[in-house]
């Protein structure tokens, strides 16, 4: 085998386990019951409308592809996971929201250049693991002055220190791979863009969220739902004593970031235009 069929076989095994971990336990609950103020937002910052052909990269079961489909917007729906499209797609049609459901890699998106108005991505195209590759895809499918719409956890924020949290316990990263909360720093996701777009606008924001009477309630639901969470337990699986202590460094976490019964998450919100000519 070549170096370069090995990088290939090496990349599709990758991929291959990132579609599997997130169709782990029930990221739809995660998607419904805890962001789904998130979809809405991001809709609105992208200023989509009727008519806009939409991509949302990294679409999971659909917490922006559907709002924007009820917009009016001619949407694609992308993701890596064939299960939680399809436990999209099924949400979608009890509402009558009419859109496409496709699997895709945000690295090596399927789509023509130019061919949308709008690509989008609410806590989505972050955790593809090599992220120029899958910013150059974002502004490639993008028309010139379309739109370019990202919401992604910043590294400080809860969900950030969550990743930091568990990083010491969970199995190295492949080599390439870069952490998901980048996405959350401004400056890293304006190096990824760079000249190739304009009118770049970002806020820090946050999303209230008021499931989780303590620590361990919120540990416990992303040990059940979160596939991220889920695959660093199983790494674990044969270790009990470290297990015993991420359990109890979770829940130190949930309990330090809760004030009155309600956390902040905080997140990047970033939108920006396609130079004519990128």
């Amino acid at each position: 085998m070549t170096q370069t069929q090995q990088l290939q076989s090496d990349d599709a095994a990758l991929k291959a386990r990132h579609a599997a971990m997130w169709a782990m336990g029930d990221y739809p609950a995660v998607a419904t019951e805890v962001i789904a103020p998130l979809g809405p937002v991001l809709v609105e910052a992208a200023g989509i409308v009727a008519g806009d052909r939409v991509l949302d990269v990294g679409a999971g079961s659909g917490n922006a592809s559907i709002p924007a489909a009820l917009a009016g917007a001619d949407v694609v729906a992308s993701d890596l996971t064939p299960d939680l499209l399809e436990t999209g797609r099924q949400a979608a049609g009890a509402i009558g929201a009419s859109l496409r459901w496709e699997v895709a890699d945000a690295e090596v998106l399927p789509y023509a250049d130019g061919e949308f108005d709008a690509a989008i991505s609410c806590v989505g195209v972050m955790f593809a693991p090599h992220h120029q590759q899958a910013a150059d895809e974002l502004v490639r499918v993008v028309r010139p002055g379309g739109r370019i719409a990202l919401l992604s956890w910043t590294p400080s924020g809860f969900i950030g220190r969550m990743f930091a949290t568990m990083k010491p316990y969970a199995p190295a990263p492949p080599p390439g791979a870069q952490p998901p909360p980048l996405w959350g720093d401004e400056a890293h996701v304006r190096g990824l863009l760079g000249d190739r777009v304009s009118d770049v606008a970002a806020q820090v924001r946050a999303l209230t969220v008021s499931l989780f009477a303590d620590g361990a309630a919120f540990r416990d639901f992303f040990k059940r739902t979160y596939g991220p969470t889920i695959a660093v337990y199983r790494s674990l699986a044969d270790d009990p004593e470290r297990t015993a202590e991420l359990d109890a460094a979770l829940a130190q976490l949930g309990d330090d970031a809760l004030r009155d019964g309600v956390m902040e998450w905080e997140y990047l919100l970033l939108t920006a235009r396609r130079q004519a000519g990128a």
